[in-house]
């Protein structure tokens, strides 16, 4: 194999699985800790009474940090608010983070019909996630430089080439891997970092490759069934470490240095797993203390499904309770205005509506 040449491009990338050691000791321990923090989080999930109730919060904030990292950014605020009223939404920003939502969403739904992370699953996201008909990159000239313009990589070229890796990494995914040592199959969370290093490094697409990467992550904790509901944030860490990102991800490529590269994976499902647990232990105990005092306060208003709606997102509205069957539109105005006088929520003029915060749940979300 011809000298890796950042100037070139990378049509010699290798196919997967690599030829090196990729289950050293400090990677094999390292995934005993990162798999029991994801069985904890996926427990918890799997034991909510309704574990679907936070996944469009859980979507959002994973939506949000994934654009950050691409340095498209929104507020916490404007997103809940985009989401939740009826106006068109203005902001750029905001509407690429929704969108990004929308093919996570999308993507989930593909893979309950067929269970396989496959090219055109990939390119049903990205054309999503941008809102045009993207598809595999065909024009050469595609680098990527860092912040002083310098070319850090050239990724492979021409459509051929770019699609032979993709069915390489798409029967990777789909199919047992073994190790080139061994008999026994990769572990599922260090395929899961080969997987996604791979995908990266192909960078089939024009633009978008980092946040399709990054619901193929979530799509594949889904499919390997490590997590049930893929509730987690896992691009919150990589905002927070994204130089060393970078940085694992070259040295695979420029050195075939995959141990710190894999084990940056496998902190980030650990560390993310962790905080995921503790918000969601934060917001399911604050729904439980405001279902006592609703009922003590207002028990004509009290129901299950109130609480749930009021938890769901930080941002309610009328609309939401009639959808439930609470009451008419008059009925659940009132509620709105008692739990409001009440200090339970706070009411915002968003163009000719009116909604209704639940501050405590955005407080919980925007702790970081």
């Amino acid at each position: 194999m011809s000298k890796f040449d950042r100037k070139i491009p990378y049509n010699d990338l290798p196919l997967l699985p690599p030829k090196g050691d990729i289950e050293t000791k400090n990677i094999l321990r390292k995934t005993i800790s990162a798999g029991r923090a994801l069985a904890q989080l996926n427990g918890t999930l799997l034991n909510l009474p309704n574990p679907t109730l936070f996944l469009d919060t859980i979507y959002l904030q994973e939506a949000k940090a994934s654009s950050e990292v691409e340095n498209i950014i929104t507020t916490n605020d404007e997103l809940y608010k985009s989401l939740v009223a009826d106006r068109k939404v203005e902001n750029s920003a905001t509407k690429e983070v929704l969108s990004y939502k929308e093919a996570l969403w999308s993507g989930l739904e593909q893979l309950k019909k067929k269970p396989f992370i496959t090219t055109n699953l990939c390119v049903s996201i990205v054309q999503c996630i941008k809102q045009n008909t993207a598809s595999i990159r065909v024009t050469p000239g595609t680098t990527l430089s860092n912040t002083k313009g310098e070319v850090i990589y050239t990724p492979p070229s021409g459509e051929a080439v770019i699609r032979e890796k993709l069915a390489n990494l798409e029967k990777f995914i789909n199919e047992p891997a073994r190790p080139s040592d061994g008999d026994d199959t990769i572990d599922p969370l260090i395929k899961m970092a080969l997987m996604h290093y791979q995908f990266e490094a192909i960078h089939p697409f024009a633009d978008g490759n980092g946040r399709t990467g990054r619901i193929l992550l979530l799509l594949y904790l889904k499919l390997s069934g490590l997590l049930d509901t893929p509730a987690i944030y896992l691009s919150e860490y990589i905002i927070k470490n994204k130089a060393d990102y970078y940085k694992c991800l070259r040295s695979v490529t420029e050195n075939n240095e995959w141990e710190s590269y894999i084990l940056y994976m496998l902190d980030m499902i650990e560390e993310t797993s962790i905080k995921g647990l503790e918000r969601l232990n934060k917001i399911t105990t604050a729904m439980e203390k405001t279902a006592g005092k609703i009922k003590k306060s207002l028990p004509k208003i009290y129901s299950k499904d109130l609480i749930e709606i009021l938890f769901r997102l930080p941002y309610t509205k009328r609309q939401h309770l009639i959808n439930k069957n609470i009451g008419n539109l008059k009925t659940v105005g009132n509620y709105l205005i008692a739990l409001e006088e009440n200090g339970f929520l706070k009411s915002v003029k968003v163009g000719k509506e009116k909604l209704y915060l639940n501050q405590q749940l955005l407080t919980i979300l925007e702790e970081k």
